[in-house]
């Protein structure tokens, strides 16, 4: 955007008016006001989200990282997703994939940990209070317990790995030529993984079967919320590796001794106990 002010004459920017008054000699002055809109933009993204966002981002960051991606506010500190810089060895559209398949089995295992000890301690399923946190269960013996499901940890363990390949060779594949596995024979389900095109969100009557997102505006709003969620639910999935590394009890435990005495038991006096204090 460019606009010329002329001596003696009025202006109007950005909403405002703006009087030009010329020199002594009378003379003619003209100036030249250059605004990039989609800097202006991009920079207004950043500073609304505000936090880490808006001290992190920078010009650099932002020259890559448009707010084409879901919960994108140029927060890229490593410059991972640079194409030009140190971080150009992985495949950017790569990263943006598998934070939100991260952030999907990160939701999924922090709600699946702190399940079982809610339930637990509300009665309404028969395990203990110590063999409903997530660390005990399923451990192989010696350090498990032999018979505490359906079959031997061992043979659940293997069919646990199986079915686990099985699903991830899939989505791979999915991955590296979306719409593929429309084509593969899958027990006359073909049709069922036709997918979007984008293997990130392939909808269809598996992974979006309640037709959520009916309209783009929609979509992009459950985007940003499930990436937001994602985000939130890995840092939480650390947080219970940490605690229980620290106290050695399940999240529900934390969080309810830390409700009931949160001087005693909180961050700074579980590096106490870590220390042996």
């Amino acid at each position: 955007m460019a606009i010329n002010l002329c001596a003696g004459a009025n202006a109007t920017f950005s909403g405002r008016k703006v009087s030009v008054r010329g020199s002594e000699s009378r003379s003619a002055a003209r100036f030249v006001v250059r605004a990039d809109g989609g800097q202006l933009a991009k920079v207004e993204r950043v500073q609304k989200a505000g936090g880490l966002y808006a001290n992190f981002a920078s010009d650099q960051s932002l020259s890559y990282l448009n707010g084409s991606l879901p919960g994108d506010y140029g927060f890229d500190p490593l410059g991972l997703s640079d194409p030009e810089g140190a971080g150009g060895f992985v495949d950017p559209a790569w990263l943006s994939y598998s934070e939100v398949i991260h952030g999907r089995w990160a939701m999924l295992g922090a709600a699946g940990c702190i399940a079982p000890e809610v339930l637990s301690a509300m009665g309404a399923i028969p395990q203990t209070g110590d063999a409903a946190v997530w660390f005990h269960s399923g451990v192989i013996p010696p350090a498990g317990v032999a018979n505490q499901y359906w079959v031997d940890p061992y043979t659940l363990f293997f069919i646990e790995v199986v079915m686990m390949q099985f699903a991830e060779l899939k989505r791979w594949q999915d991955y590296r030529n979306p719409g593929s596995q429309g084509k593969q024979y899958f027990l006359g389900m073909e049709a069922a993984f036709n997918g979007s095109g984008n293997p990130t969100y392939p909808g269809g009557q598996f992974f979006n079967m309640f037709n959520l997102g009916k309209t783009e505006s929609a979509m992009n709003e459950l985007k940003l919320k499930e990436i937001k969620n994602g985000r939130l639910a890995m840092l939480a999935m650390f947080g219970y590796g940490a605690q229980a590394v620290a106290t050695h009890k399940g999240p529900f435990q934390n969080l309810v001794e830390h409700l009931a005495d949160p001087v005693q038991n909180n961050i700074l006096t579980n590096f106490s106990i870590m220390g042996g204090h």
